[in-house]
């Protein structure tokens, strides 16, 4: 049976499995073990470079790291009697090329750092398909909101009807939201990608190492630069699962607006089959499944985040093992958002919304009493609130007619007479007319067709821009990696 190679020295006696399945890490490590091999071998780099070990010590070390990045990592490695995947590589390693050599790979590094860095690599990945899929999101939305420019809709405050809008302006409002997501999660990679390799356990090391040189080789962007601080923080985690909740956040408010308008009595969306299930006992149900288990994993988000806050809060400095239980909170984040999110493409993609029942609902409710209201103010010279009071009044009486509001006028204002100075039953249909009501708001973000076409144009140019932005960080992190096997096969020949 193989040894750990960490626990010989110090440490004797024999650990039961429960006691080695509790303090083991390999269920997350499985999600940093090919991070761990970059690790290694930039580290390695890292040694040879600075003269820290001879080149042949490092020529076999690299032979044997670049065996397992080329076949994969065994099973073995995974083992319980490990306490992580960092253990059972140098273990493996220690076995494969003898101790004499293999012993020498974690001089000036700590398990500490080591995680730290594969957690890192792992997560920036991580990000960008989470931006990635956060770009296809938004590209639905804007392509449906082209669309449906001049689909008429009410709008809702308090699911009251509210005021006319339209559909477009409806979706590039979640457009608006989830590019703010995507900023969010765009920042936090920033922050992600320095590098904490070099601080060892918390305090560096005496060997005249090259934490520059390694960064590089690993495509970090710079340097957790304070040691302590390096191997300490998980703030970069609790950030990225900050961003992930107000991600599901919105993600499940969109949900439960596709929910609510996917009933009988709305009846404003109709969602694809695929995306849906009917009852054990009533044959004619079609539920939105999709879309309610959504809704339910924000809730595990929000508990992954919360569950790494918990964690955080009371961690003296520098490293304790308390972080390996933060970890999974990161991976279980990042799954379930992700899967939210590739799903809800495909939901909005192949739903069919039923703009004549939208219609239908645009004008009811007085949901156009504001622009009334405005009318009185523009035709009879009315201070904005002596007008929104009569609109008031007359829609207490039940009706928005002429002698309706003129009856009002008299109660809100006596002696007011509403037709002589101006207001017609013209004006009133007028100003009570849903298109006109959407026409008139033309300011910036507003429902109006010229205003949506120039959101549209606004909000393709940001997704272009972002797109761009991925494919550079993508194509960073690939030469990286790249020239660092690269340079590790170099050596080797």
């Amino acid at each position: 049976m193989r040894t750990d190679v960490v626990r010989s020295g110090r440490l004797s006696g024999e650990r039961t499995g429960e006691m080695m399945h509790f303090l083991s890490s390999m269920h997350a490590d499985r999600c940093i073990a090919d991070a761990d091999i970059l690790v290694d071998l930039a580290h390695v780099l890292m040694l040879e470079k600075q003269k820290i070990i001879d080149h042949e010590i490092a020529k076999q070390l690299l032979l044997a790291l670049l065996e397992l990045f080329d076949e994969g990592i065994p099973e073995e490695v995974f083992d319980d009697r490990f306490e992580d995947v960092h253990a059972g590589i140098e273990s493996l390693l220690v076995e494969s090329v003898g101790a004499e050599i293999g012993g020498r790979m974690h001089m000036g590094r700590s398990r500490n750092d080591e995680v730290a860095t594969c957690i890192r690599i792992k997560l920036r990945e991580e990000l960008l398909k989470q931006m990635s899929a956060l770009l296809k999101v938004r590209k639905v939305l804007v392509v449906l909101a082209e669309k449906h420019s001049d689909t008429v809709m009410p709008g809702f405050t308090h699911l009251q009807h509210a005021q006319p809008t339209t559909l477009a302006h409806h979706l590039l409002a979640y457009e608006q939201a989830f590019s703010r997501d995507f900023d969010r999660i765009r920042e936090a990679y920033v922050r992600v990608n320095q590098s904490p390799l070099g601080a060892a356990a918390f305090a560096s090391t005496g060997y005249p190492i090259s934490r520059e040189y390694t960064a590089n080789l690993l495509g970090f962007d710079g340097l957790v630069t304070n040691t302590m601080d390096a191997v300490a923080t998980r703030d970069f985690a609790l950030e990225t699962l900050s961003a992930l909740s107000i991600v599901m956040v919105n993600t499940s408010r969109l949900c439960e607006e596709l929910i609510i308008w996917s009933t009988s009595f709305v009846k404003f969306v109709s969602l694809d089959d695929a995306f849906c299930s009917t009852s054990s006992i009533m044959p004619q149900k079609k539920n939105p499944d999709t879309a309610e288990i959504m809704r339910a994993k924000t809730g595990s988000v929000f508990g992954a985040f919360t569950g790494a806050l918990m964690i955080m809060k009371g961690l003296p400095m520098s490293y304790n093992r308390d972080l390996q239980e933060l970890t999974p909170n990161i991976w279980r984040g990042l799954r379930d958002s992700k899967e939210c999110l590739r799903l809800l493409i495909e939901m909005l993609s192949s739903a069919e919304f039923n703009t004549d029942r939208m219609k239908e609902e645009a004008g009811k409710g007085f949901s156009t009493a504001t622009d009334l209201a405005d009318t009185l103010v523009r035709s009879c010279s009315l201070p904005f609130r002596t007008a929104h009071t009569i609109v008031g009044r007359a829609v207490q009486k039940g009706s928005l007619s002429l002698a309706t509001l003129e009856e009002a006028a008299q109660e809100v204002a006596p002696g007011i007479s509403l037709s002589s100075q101006g207001l017609t039953r013209q004006k009133i249909e007028e100003a009570l007319d849903v298109h006109n009501s959407i026409a008139l708001r033309k300011a910036p973000g507003g429902p109006a067709p010229s205003a949506i076409k120039s959101a549209i144009v606004d909000r393709t140019k940001q997704l272009d821009s972002d797109a761009d932005l991925i494919d550079q960080r993508l194509t960073k992190l690939a030469q990286a990696k790249d020239a660092l096997v690269a340079k590790a096969r170099r050596l080797v020949a």
